[in-house]
Parts: structure tokens; sequence; C-alpha cells
């Protein structure tokens, strides 16, 4: 049964103060993006705009769960590969404004207790369950070889990730897909060797 009323109404409102804050912040940032004017573009006052998300954190949590949600539909989900990953980071290049709220929640956020703390607990195993399948999708396909450490693999490209953004937005001249594909033919070109070494000995031993 569809829902309807004052509660679809409401669900809808929400939707639309994400919507207008991803607009604004995309290219302003997020600390040049006031309440006043998010209250304003929805039609709201600003004590209406705290009725549906009482707190900035709770906003800047909203706005990026929906934008990674976007991400994986239109990027990823269609063609869940490392170029459908490179497709999402291509995009990220044109809303700088969003980039930079993550890195700074994200920094934030590894404080016990803050707002985001939980949120950023529950996207790291997301992402590594995405990078997990690009390995294992890159397996099947004939990709990537069998001699990989898949769970270590996805932290690394993780971590590049994360690290390139934030040189990206502090250097824009940082060629984030270029480097990102440098990392990968590495490690699949890694992946298909056979030959070792364990525990000291020289490989072929």
């Amino acid at each position: 049964m569809s829902q309807r009323g004052p509660y679809a109404k409401g669900i809808a409102k929400r939707q639309e103060i994400i919507d207008v804050t991803l607009d604004i912040v995309a290219q302003r940032g997020w600390r040049q993006t006031s309440n006043a004017e998010i209250a304003s573009r929805v039609g709201l006052s600003q004590a209406g705009l705290v009725h549906y998300y009482g707190s900035r954190e709770e906003l800047a949590i909203a706005v990026l769960r929906s934008k990674d949600q976007h991400d994986r539909e239109q990027f990823f989900d269609p063609n869940p590969t490392f170029e459908g990953f490179i497709a999402v980071i291509t995009h990220n290049t044109t809303v700088p404004g969003l980039i930079q709220l993550y890195v700074e929640c994200s920094s934030e956020a590894t404080i016990e207790g803050h707002p985001a703390h939980e949120f950023f607990q529950e996207r790291v195993e997301r992402i590594r369950a995405l990078f997990t399948k690009v390995i294992v999708n890159g397996q099947r396909n004939g990709e990537v070889g069998s001699h990989i450490d898949i769970a270590a693999t996805a932290n690394l490209l993780m971590a590049a990730a994360d690290g390139l953004q934030l040189q990206w937005l502090l250097d824009r001249s940082v060629d984030m897909t270029a480097q990102l594909r440098l990392m990968w033919e590495r490690i699949r070109a890694h992946s298909w060797t056979h030959a070792h070494r364990t525990g000291g000995a020289a490989a072929g031993s």
C-alpha cells in the first residue's frame, strides 16, 4: 500500500531538501552553504528545516548517503568492474564540494561519539565489499589472476582512492584516474605471478 497524506509529504520534503543541498554543496562546498539558503530554496523557514533535519551533521550524513546511493546506481551497478569504479571517480571531479564534504566528515568521524562515526564505519564495510566485487568480477572475466589477497587489495584500492581525492582537492592537476589505473595494472600483473617469496627464501628456490 502506498503512503499518503502528511507522511508521504514529509518524505518528499526530506528528499527535496537533500536534492537542493546536493546541488548547492557540489559546487560551493559545505562551509559556504548556509541553512538559510537551503531553507529558502525549499520554501521553509530555518526552524522548518530543523524540523526535518535536526542538525547540520544529520543533514551532511543524509547528503553523503544520498550521493553514495546515486553513484552506485548510476555508475557502479551497471558496470561492477574497475571501469565502473573509475566512472565514479570521474564523476567526483565534477562535484568538488561534495568530495570536500566527504573528506571533512570522514576525518571528524574518526572521533568516537561523533554523529557521523557509525555512518562511516558502515560505509567502509560497504565500499570494501564493492572493491571485493571488482576484484572477484575481474577474476571471473579473466582480467585478474588467482594469486591475489582479495581483502588486502580491496583495502589498498579504497585507501588509494581516498588519498588521491584528498590530493586532488589540494592540487587539481593530480590525475586521479590515471594513477588509479596505473595501480590497477600493477595489481593485475602481480595477480598472474606464480613465483612468490616466502619467509626470506629467494624466488624460485
